[in-house]
């Protein structure tokens, strides 16, 4: 985590706005960790608070958009010819499609809370072909709604030590 915080002193909310979107592609960032830390330093006045959230939004709006057409380019076909390595035959593919589906809204706003499921949902809507238009209507709110409390929680630990 050293590292991040050298990463943002150093580069500011450009480094921000690259590790987030990294970081939701799926690289190894401790992205609650990091939002967190941006929040303690908004807090002491290296970085702005609405900066921070500002740069930290589009950081994961541009991640999720990443990861949502490289799942509608590329994750069905490789499912379909990998899956059955990991036990997902076509008709179980259907089957979370549908699931998914049906769910995605919820699925993509409260998966943002749970580390590894925030990454997977994006892929997951590309691969289950869902409207890019709606997807990134429900992500962004997502986005802001994640983006706003893990920057306000380390703002208010920044207010109490």
């Amino acid at each position: 985590m050293e590292w991040v915080t050298e990463v943002i002193g150093q580069y500011g909310y450009v480094a921000i706005y690259i590790l987030l979107a990294i970081g939701i592609v799926g690289l190894p960032i401790p992205d609650e960790i990091m939002m967190v830390t941006i929040g303690y330093l908004s807090s002491i006045h290296v970085l702005s608070y609405p900066l921070s959230v500002l740069f930290g939004f589009l950081g994961t709006v541009t991640g999720m958009t990443v990861s949502y057409w490289i799942g509608r380019r590329f994750g069905k076909p490789l499912l379909l010819r990998f899956g059955k390595y990991l036990f997902l035959t076509p008709n179980k593919l259907e089957k979370v499609e549908r699931l998914f589906e049906r769910y995605a809204q919820w699925t993509i706003i409260f998966g943002y809370y749970i580390p590894g499921v925030r990454h997977l949902t994006c892929y997951v809507s590309g691969i289950s072909g869902i409207n890019f238009r709606k997807y990134f209507i429900i992500s962004s709110i997502g986005a802001l709604i994640w983006c706003l409390i893990f920057v306000t929680i380390g703002y208010g630990v920044g207010g109490v030590i």
